[in-house]
């Protein structure tokens, strides 16, 4: 099974509209024909609506970075699907490491987000992974199977194809630390081995599992030469071009 790598770039609450305009118009030029990976970028809310047109017409993809579980209705500061949907993003970032750490997100609200994104046609990255501590303690796989399994609950087997999940150490993240080659793919596999117990061999192979700990253009040859790892969810190499479409260019020397 050769699954089509992926490389997202999550902007996290950096660039202004014009500046991701800018930078949406620098991927296009420099990646926006390459059909090798599949490219999405997930600028701020505020900038989505700029930058899908700055792609338009380009093989490059808009994500978002978070989204409510509801529909519409009183839920002031928060996005919908459906207004996602109406930009024409494809993808969305749910149960990313900071939205659990800094803002409370539990597995269970995590999934009602997953599935209100499958329901709109949006394909949701899924983020798990482990803090210092968790590692440290040697809890590493016990705490990425509760978010896993818990934040795809009620996802059928027909839709589990769309997902994505990103593997993101949570000591990785802006630390510069990274996960060693052999530690990102063990955890890789294990997901892969928990999507096969939850939807069958035949889906889970076709699931892309991203990692998402501070992958840059130094470290991604390697990273991605791994049988489970199928891209990178990035996040400070993706504020620069030059980074970003350099990772671009890894995953397709990998693919």
């Amino acid at each position: 099974m050769i699954r089509k790598k992926l490389i997202a770039g999550n902007w996290k609450m950096n660039k202004t509209s014009a500046d991701a305009v800018s930078l949406a118009r620098e991927l296009v030029s420099a990646i926006g024909s390459q059909s090798d990976v599949e490219v999405v970028i997930c600028p701020p809310f505020t900038s989505l609506e700029g930058a899908a047109k700055a792609i338009d017409g380009s093989l490059i993809k808009l994500g978002a970075q978070n989204m409510h579980f509801e529909a519409s209705g009183a839920f002031t500061g928060e996005v919908s699907a459906p207004m996602l949907r109406a930009l024409f993003a494809t993808h969305v970032i749910l149960g990313h490491s900071e939205r659990r750490a800094l803002f409370g997100e539990s597995d269970e609200l995590v999934n009602r987000k997953v599935l209100a994104a499958l329901k709109n046609q949006l394909r949701p990255i899924l983020c798990v992974g482990e803090s210092l501590a968790e590692r440290e303690a040697g809890s590493t796989l016990k705490v990425v199977q509760a978010q896993t399994e818990r934040g795809l609950e009620g996802v059928s087997r027909e839709l589990a194809p769309t997902l994505v999940i990103a593997y993101e150490p949570v000591w990785a993240i802006g630390t510069g630390k990274v996960a060693t080659t052999e530690q990102a793919q063990e955890v890789h596999a294990f997901i892969r081995g928990l999507l096969t117990k939850l939807f069958g061999d035949p889906a889970a192979q076709k699931v892309r599992i991203l990692y998402g700990g501070s992958m840059k253009p130094a470290n991604a040859p390697e990273l991605l030469a791994q049988k489970d790892i199928d891209g990178g969810l990035i996040g400070g190499a993706s504020l620069e071009a030059r980074s970003f479409v350099e990772l671009v260019k890894a995953a397709a020397a990998a693919s």
